[in-house]
């Protein structure tokens, strides 16, 4: 991060309240004023002599000289009245921000002295209510006044502002104990200890020591010059509530309850809460009339996941994911979300789903670049066609699998053939630890699905998450895909099977056809039951999907509610009696006369197995024919 330039930079100083300037009235501390005349009185925040030299007012400082050619000027707002923070509240922390807008042209930076137990909700709210900002507002305080002998303020003050006069750092930060903190990733974590605060999903902006250190790969950067945005309008009607072991879903009703507008719910470990019957109801019944529910997870660390079937159930209920959020984060990202004048339901949904100010890691979306027709392509293709050195092998070794991936996310034959001639294994997995049959699987390539199942690739190889080509298919419901890897041996493994009736019941419950086709195509069973202990057809009537109920009822009806299996692996009847000879109604997908020990075929155009009821297979010009 750049320094900053110039002979002298102005800051303004917000003094809000807090321990740093309290003092001690009959044994208690009380917020105290005229911090300007006490720091005036110490040598380490004003140079007295450089003062008088430029006849600056009483209420401005000057630090000693931070380099050679740099004075850090800085002027004393005191708050009226003094607060605090226990007493602060979004109201107050709008005011902040109004402030920092009024003088936003005469200063370089802003400096905001503020009480620590709130500190990390005031950062956050700021984060929000400035938008495009585009100098330095860090937030400080103390557990100690700064009049004791022994204390923390000193230190945290200097430090604030000497990182606000000497970086430009776009952001609202806070510094604590020598380090500079995003200011929504922070959080405080003792209430004795001088290191009150800490960034549990992001390290640190800066860190200073013998040395300044700074993360510039962390600091948020100016996209574009545009002025100050302050979004002083916030919902105050939002609130936190933490469930517990046994919490009574009448506890719950009563604090979702308007005028309450959004609610950052804390749930256990990766998201998960009490998956009763009752406690969703009254969570679905909340988000169901408009109430913005954000999951985030009471662990200091880790994010909110849907690995589990309870956190699933969430999800399946309208919470919105609040990834690694703070609790202060989310409940101010909520402030801001629902102060903002004429969005819909869904977009204040998709905007508490966006990393807005860097208060989260947003998953990340994998994008595979196409290589048909790319220059990258060609010249990639020229090089692994050289000689064949040692090195050459040995970049060729480490570049193939991902290109052969990339190929199969294309779909391009022409390149995995090209791939193939060169010396690659189709079955190797990339760093991801997927092969090129998961990624063409995932995506829906039936063709590179065929040409890689053709040369004899793992049908039931697992990624680095354990997933399977088939489960892969499965969840994006190509069923011709499911098809042709059912073909070839492919099954479901336990694992993967573990969480299905979970699954399950939530495609029934969304009237999910396709997807509960494409789970028994691969070979589910429908009848599983899901986290409360209903089948997908229970959960289907109580929800009165009639058309999923009758699906479900046919589908199970076939062939003991179980998809036809494999070819290679499943014996089928006796005397070539078919294993299944299904159509449903509705659904796109076909299964007829799967036999044993008789010639069938792959419908590249149709969306399952085609037997012989298609029609002569010479007529079908688009069908590959195999045998069993």
């Amino acid at each position: 991060m750049a320094r900053a330039t110039g002979p002298e930079r102005r800051l303004l100083a917000i003094y809000t309240g807090g321990t740093i300037g309290m003092r001690s009235e009959r044994g208690v501390l009380v917020p105290g004023q005229g911090l300007a005349a006490v720091l005036r009185r110490l040598p380490m925040f004003h140079d007295e002599d450089y003062a008088c030299a430029c006849q600056l007012p009483k209420d401005t400082l000057v630090l000693p000289p931070a380099s050679p050619d740099q004075r850090v000027i800085y002027t004393v707002l005191e708050w009226q009245p003094l607060l605090d923070s226990s007493d602060m509240t979004i109201a107050e922390w709008a005011q902040i921000a109004q402030t920092i807008e009024r003088h936003y042209e005469q200063y370089h930076g802003f400096v905001v002295i503020h009480g620590t137990d709130t500190m990390a909700f005031a950062a956050s709210t700021l984060s929000f209510v400035l938008e495009n900002l585009q100098k330095p507002v860090i937030l400080t305080g103390a557990q100690v006044p700064i009049h004791a002998l022994w204390n923390d303020g000193r230190e945290n003050l200097l430090g604030a502002l000497l990182m606000a006069g000497q970086y430009l750092i776009p952001e609202v930060c806070l510094f604590f104990q020598n380090q500079l903190l995003r200011g929504n990733r922070a959080t405080k974590v003792d209430s004795r200890r001088f290191a009150a605060f800490c960034s549990p999903n992001l390290p640190p902006l800066a860190t200073v020591g013998t040395d300044i250190i700074i993360n510039r790969e962390l600091v948020q950067k100016i996209r574009r010059k545009e002025p100050l945005v302050v979004h002083s309008h916030v919902e105050r009607d939002v609130g936190v509530l933490r469930l517990y072991p046994g919490i009574p879903a009448s506890l719950v009703r009563a604090f979702l309850q308007p005028p309450l507008k959004g609610v950052v719910l804390e749930t256990f470990g990766s998201g998960n809460a009490p998956t009763k019957p009752e406690l969703l109801l009254e969570l679905r019944a909340a988000a169901g009339r408009g109430l913005l529910i954000v999951n985030c997870t009471h662990c200091l660390q880790g994010a909110v996941t849907s690995d589990y079937a309870s956190g699933a159930a969430l999800a399946d209920a309208g919470l919105v994911s609040g990834f690694d959020m703070t609790s202060e984060a989310a409940l101010a990202k909520l402030a801001y979300v629902l102060g903002r004048p004429g969005l819909s339901l869904d977009d204040r949904k998709q905007l508490l789903a966006q990393d807005l100010r860097g208060e989260m890691t947003a998953p990340a979306t994998e994008r595979r670049p196409s290589l048909q027709g790319s220059p990258l392509g060609r010249r990639v293709t020229q090089f692994l066609s050289l000689s064949n050195s040692q090195e050459l092998d040995a970049v060729r070794d480490a570049l193939l699998p991902s290109l052969a991936c990339a190929a199969a996310h294309a779909g391009d034959l022409e390149a995995l053939q090209a791939l193939v001639e060169m010396g690659s294994d189709l079955g190797t997995a990339d760093f991801n630890g997927q092969t090129p049959l998961h990624v063409a699987a995932r995506v829906g390539h039936a063709g590179a699905v065929s040409m890689l199942l053709r040369r004899g690739v793992h049908v039931n190889a697992c990624d680095g998450d354990g997933l399977s080509p088939l489960l892969l298919a499965v969840r994006g419901r190509h069923q011709s895909v499911i098809g042709l890897l059912r073909a070839a041996g492919a099954c479901l493994s336990p694992q993967e099977l573990e969480d299905a009736g979970t699954e399950l019941c939530r495609l029934a419950s969304r009237a999910d056809g396709e997807g509960l086709q494409a789970w028994w195509q691969a070979g589910a069973d429908l009848g599983q039951l899901g986290y409360d202990g209903r089948s997908p057809l229970q959960v289907a009537e109580s929800a009165g999907n009639l058309e999923v109920v009758t699906l479900l009822q046919q589908l199970r009806g076939r062939a003991g509610a179980t998809a036809p299996g494999p070819v290679s692996s499943h014996p089928g009847g006796a005397g070539g009696t078919p294993v299944v000879d299904a159509q449903v109604p509705g659904v796109g997908s076909m299964f007829q006369g799967l036999v044993w020990g008789r010639r069938w075929a792959i419908c590249s155009q149709g969306t399952g197995l085609q037997g012989p009821s298609c029609g002569p297979l010479g007529q079908r010009t688009h069908c590959r024919e195999w045998s069993s």
